[in-house]
């Protein structure tokens, strides 16, 4: 079954990709049928599109205008065959297990999130809110809406004031909105571990980044893109890494 969810995750994966272009571009619908080359517009193959194979196959160049295909669609179908296969691990693997298909279904979210605002640095409101009223559907289900609530509050809430106490200079207001999200799907207390950890990594990456001279401190970093990172920790280990967190500091 590890095999099946990798593979499957690899097939999302190029289906995101796609996904992550459509968002991004004037002139190609989300509902458009057929894949095109982002360089020529020229209409893709079967075997233009084979995951992460055809890459490496076509040398990492479109087959029609021979322009460098961006690393993005390989590294975005590895990740989501990697996740996939990290849920089926952590959740019974069964089509018929609700928890393990809306988890599945929150990665892609997520996934779609982490790329865009890499890239674009913006967070769509097409994205992360229909992300969220899935994730509150979800916990009333779950019998987990209260804990979320209080999840979106915390996060969403913190952000919030950041954003009106540096005036849109620290974060967006699209971590705010993506704050309702994440505090909805990785519910308190696990939503401390996604606290914390967004601004860990958020430290470690910006501590490199200056260190080698890509960034300097008056450079932005896509936020979002660390919240959601910590959102598939917790999502996955957040009761253990709250447990490790409270053992180290003398809470049993």
């Amino acid at each position: 079954m590890a095999l099946v969810s990798f593979v499957f995750g690899l097939i999302v994966g190029s289906f995101l990709n796609a996904l992550i272009y459509r968002l991004g571009s004037c002139s190609r619908s989300i509902f458009d049928k057929d894949s095109v080359c982002p360089k020529c517009q020229h209409v893709l193959a079967w075997s233009d599109l084979i995951p992460v194979v055809s890459f490496f196959l076509l040398g990492g160049k479109c087959r029609y205008c021979r322009k460098k295909i961006s690393r993005q669609y390989p590294l975005v179908e590895l990740a989501t065959g990697t996740i996939f296969l990290l849920i089926a691990q952590n959740f019974q693997f069964s089509i018929f297990n609700f928890q393990f298909l809306a988890q599945l279904v929150f990665a892609c979210f997520l996934i779609v999130i982490f790329v865009y605002d890499l890239k674009h640095y913006l967070i769509l409101d097409k994205v992360v809110l229909p992300a969220a009223i899935l994730a509150a559907a979800y916990q009333l289900i779950a019998g987990q809406l209260l804990n979320g609530f209080y999840g979106a509050l915390i996060l969403s809430g913190f952000f919030w004031i950041l954003y009106l106490l540096s005036r849109g200079r620290a974060i967006g207001f699209g971590d705010v909105k993506l704050g309702v999200f994440l505090g909805l799907l990785v519910p308190f207390p696990q939503t401390i571990a996604l606290f914390f950890l967004s601004y860990m990594s958020g430290a470690v990456v910006s501590i490199i980044l200056m260190a080698i001279g890509v960034k300097s401190l008056k450079d932005r970093l896509p936020f979002g893109t660390f919240l959601t990172f910590a959102a598939f920790v917790a999502m996955l280990w957040g009761e253990e890494f709250i447990s490790w967190y409270f053992y180290q500091i003398g809470i049993r």
